[in-house]
């Protein structure tokens, strides 16, 4: 349990700290495809406390498959409330590959999931913030996370060689709760990025994102937003993609 142990005081750190998340999502033709929500934490490394960073002495490779992992520890997290065991099983989907190398400054985790259609996925970033839950050992009492992780709601759909991602704030009285929590960690978090990076199976002819950039052959997607904007109003980040025929 030593890699959730360290994974779990990393996401403690994630509002405190600079980050960078990338959000990937690889279509292929019949709507399948594959998310992954990755966080380069290598600037993370500096800023861990003594006692954190013993724990990173080793280099670890390594992936955790949430699935196997719940299904091991069934009987203490039996004991959770309700709320607290509907948390952990929308971890199922997803495995942790956790790349760390201290004397190299490697802080990598990407958090991913194969779907058969996107709408099943719902908020990946939100199921990465959930993955404290397990905590040091899973059924423990979960660790804090950001309170707007119940407040909103991001869905995907894609459907007839248009894709959409939208979010919406479900509880306001909940997410400004979790805006004015964040106020300690502004100077940190305005300087950090949350990339849309998505690969479409046909070349892209239009989106309402005019800050796009695209690959050579038109099919890969990337925008670029700042965190600490996205996360006090994430009801703008609305991007819609519509493939050639």
């Amino acid at each position: 349990m030593k890699l959730v142990r360290v994974f779990s005081t990393v996401l403690i750190a994630v509002f405190f700290v600079a980050c960078n998340f990338t959000e990937e999502i690889h279509f292929n033709q019949d709507g399948t495809g594959k998310m992954n929500i990755g966080f380069d934490g290598g600037e993370m490394l500096q800023m861990l406390p003594s006692s954190d960073s013993t724990q990173l002495e080793e280099v670890i490779d390594s992936t955790i498959v949430f699935k196997d992992l719940i299904r091991e520890n069934k009987d203490s997290i039996a004991q959770l409330s309700p709320k607290q065991q509907a948390e952990l099983k929308k971890l199922e989907p997803f495995s942790l590959h956790m790349m760390m190398d201290a004397e190299k400054g490697i802080m990598n985790f990407d958090m991913f999931t194969d779907f058969k259609d996107v709408s099943e996925v719902n908020d990946a970033f939100n199921a990465f913030q959930s993955a404290s839950s397990v905590g040091p050992t899973a059924g423990s009492k979960p660790m804090p996370k950001n309170s707007a992780n119940e407040a909103t709601e991001v869905s995907y759909s894609f459907k007839k060689d248009k894709f959409r991602r939208e979010a919406v704030i479900k509880d306001k009285e909940l997410f400004q709760q979790s805006i004015d929590s964040l106020e300690t960690a502004e100077m940190f978090l305005s300087s950090s990025t949350y990339t849309f990076k998505y690969h479409f199976p046909k070349r892209v002819k239009s989106t309402n994102v005019e800050e796009a950039t695209f690959s050579m052959d038109g099919k890969t997607m990337v925008y670029e937003v700042n965190f600490l904007d996205m996360l006090k109003d994430p009801e703008s980040i609305m991007i819609e993609v519509e493939l050639e025929k």
